[in-house]
């Protein structure tokens, strides 16, 4: 089953057109033709069985047959994570948590960051894709990237709050932490690691400083490996 995107339909709606840019891609890309059947998600859990009524490559239209609505999920994954200096690492981290079930996802620009500003445009993208591929019918949300110390302020979250560091001190294990149907958000670091003064802040902010392993891993690996563990933590 190949998953197409439509942020406007609802789930009471009867037909809708797809934009210029997807009907070209659906009509001479995909050769689809009047009387085939498209599968089309919202991104907020409903899956729309449709069948295309004009095949045009400029609008193309198509009626809703049937939907589905998948059951949310039992608990959220926000993964704070410092940009990596490669933006191709980066957005390998936002396509792998993508598929592996995160719901939201926030950048944090860190003391030690090597990159200071992003543009989120493509990671929106890359986002987007990775959910049709792996055919999940919730679009993770990703936020605007925002200094350490003020997402320590927003963050009032319910559940538990975790910050992976590398530094020589006190830490639990992640997998001793994790629980069945939790809210769990943690804090990855950039490739330098979060300065002591991040990390006391965030320990001010009742976050559990937590390891991953026993290897010293990547900024992209260890948010992958997070959201991993969370995910599987809930199978």
């Amino acid at each position: 089953m190949q998953l197409f995107y439509n942020p406007e339909i609802s789930e009471n709606a009867e037909n809708f057109f797809f934009d210029r840019e997807e009907s070209k891609h659906i009509i001479k890309v995909l050769r689809k033709k009047e009387g085939d059947n498209l599968f089309v998600t919202n991104g907020l859990g409903f899956i729309f069985k449709t069948e295309i009524t004009l095949a045009s490559d400029a609008k193309c239209q198509v009626k809703i047959i049937s939907s589905e609505k998948s059951e949310p999920l039992k608990y959220q994954l926000h993964l704070a994570v410092a940009p990596t200096k490669m933006n191709d690492r980066f957005e390998w981290f936002l396509e792998k948590a993508t598929e592996l079930g995160v719901t939201e996802i926030t950048p944090i620009i860190c003391d030690h960051s090597e990159r200071k500003t992003i543009k989120t445009d493509r990671f929106d993208k890359i986002i987007l894709s990775a959910m049709k591929q792996s055919l999940q019918s919730y679009l993770p949300k990703l936020n605007e990237p925002i200094a350490f110390k003020d997402f320590m302020k927003l963050q009032k979250t319910e559940g538990v709050n975790l910050i992976a560091h590398c530094e020589e001190t006190d830490k639990k294990s992640l997998k001793s932490i994790l629980k069945p149907n939790q809210n769990v958000t943690i804090l990855i670091g950039p490739e330098g690691d979060f300065s002591e003064k991040e990390i006391n802040l965030a320990l001010e902010n009742n976050y559990i400083p937590v390891t991953l392993g026993n290897t010293r891993l990547r900024t992209e690996t260890a948010a992958v490996v997070a959201c991993h563990s969370v995910v599987f933590a809930n199978e």
